[in-house]
């Protein structure tokens, strides 16, 4: 499910910035700080659950539909005068009928214990992490991560290389994704047949959650028939499919149906943004989030979400400075817009940071104080002196003095 991506050459930086903010928010023992990592793994164990779940209700609805239809079959043909000949080829067919569920309910059968399969898969992953594996159970935890933004992001290919080289087949939700997949690259051609076949297959939950995402996609079938001036099956389409939903939007049926009085060339702000090509991005949208929501997904990824986790320990208001250090990975303006809306995190204690040598200042490595009143780093001046036969040059004013000069600064 695809949000804004960061920037080329920026991956390497989303990592470091991850162990960044890791190593900032850890807590201090390594059980304790595996304890609060499994409280994040809600999506990793509900995805293929509910996957489980659709299949099983897939199989349940073939058994009932099938059922019913052979079971009539036997009450007609002994209601009916039929001849020997008749009643036998009626049950002939009513046996390939049985014996085609059997097929159906078989193949059924392996996509369950395939599902199940991976469900006990990961609930045995989350059992094997302990404190002295934890380098590398993150390390897949990682892998996985970037294996979900990847398929947001609708790299495919990518995602399965690194699936593939790393075995996490069982770990992450390739199927899952490649399912949205076909229902997203059709309504970006502008074809709504394979959404609303997913809005049949998934009714229940969609109702169950209020969702309008089946009656968005009527509209703008409406729409599309309107643009091409074909209004007499726009108004045949819309007596079938739109007259249903008249109870509960009213007002949305109103405005559509005007379209057919101002035409796809309108100018009227009102009915003009109806048929704009923005409207199929607006359903690609929708389609993410209902699908993100029926599956228990977050909306946003979970790369984005770890990485704003941990940039909420480093953000404060010198970070969006320009003479912000390099080291910081809110200097960059990928990661400082995915810290907007973030707080800034609460710091008790100062950080002084050398400004030559970007370290920082602390008991081992000591602020030093110039004459002119500029403070660096012990290290720094140090390494300065020594290259200058003992004189300091303050980088910032261009101030020369002794070594000897300086002073030690204590922190309190």
């Amino acid at each position: 499910m695809e949000m804004e991506s960061l920037p080329n050459g920026n991956s390497v930086a989303a990592v470091v910035a991850a162990a960044a903010a890791a190593a900032a928010a850890a807590p201090s023992s390594k059980l304790n700080q595996l304890a609060e990592s499994l409280k994040l793994e809600h999506q990793f164990l509900r995805v293929p659950f509910e996957h489980f779940k659709k299949s099983i209700r897939a199989n349940h609805r073939i058994v009932e539909k099938e059922m019913s239809a052979v079971i009539s079959g036997v009450a007609d043909a002994a209601n009916a005068d039929l001849s020997r000949d008749e009643a036998v080829n009626h049950l002939n067919s009513l046996v390939s009928r049985l014996q085609g569920l059997k097929r159906k309910l078989e193949e059924g059968s392996r996509t369950e214990h395939l599902q199940a399969q991976k469900c006990r898969a990961r609930l045995d992953h989350l059992e094997s992490a302990d404190a002295d594996n934890l380098s590398e159970w993150n390390n897949a935890r990682l892998k996985r991560i970037l294996v979900d933004y990847m398929l947001r992001m609708s790299y495919y290919d990518t995602a399965m290389k690194l699936v593939e080289s790393s075995n996490l087949q069982d770990l992450v939700d390739i199927e899952v994704f490649h399912e949205a997949k076909r229902v997203i690259d059709a309504l970006q051609n502008k074809e709504v047949a394979p959404a609303l076949a997913w809005c049949v297959e998934n009714k229940s939950r969609l109702k169950k959650s209020k969702s309008k995402f089946e009656f968005q996609l009527r509209l703008q079938e409406f729409i599309e028939l309107v643009r091409a001036e074909n209004n007499l099956r726009a108004i045949a389409y819309a007596r079938k499919h739109l007259a249903p939903w008249g109870a509960t939007n009213m007002k949305e049926l109103q405005r559509v149906m005007a379209t057919l009085a101002f035409k796809s060339n309108t100018e009227c702000a009102t009915y003009k943004v109806l048929f704009e090509p923005k409207q199929w991005d607006y359903l690609v949208e929708q389609f993410k989030q209902e699908f993100c929501r029926l599956y228990g997904m977050t909306l946003e990824p979970l790369l984005n979400i770890y990485l704003q986790a941990g940039l909420s320990a480093l953000k404060t208001p010198y970070c969006y400075q320009d003479d912000c250090t390099k080291e910081d990975p809110l200097s960059q303006d990928s990661f400082r817009k995915l810290a907007l809306p973030l707080p800034y995190s609460k710091q008790h204690h100062s950080k002084l940071v050398c400004y030559i040598t970007k370290e920082l200042m602390d008991t081992e490595n000591p602020p030093m104080v110039l004459p002119n009143g500029y403070v660096y780093s012990t290290k720094a001046l140090e390494e300065m002196a020594k290259k200058n036969g003992g004189q300091i040059t303050c980088p910032r004013t261009g101030f020369i003095c002794n070594s000897s000069a300086l002073v030690k600064a204590y922190i309190s």
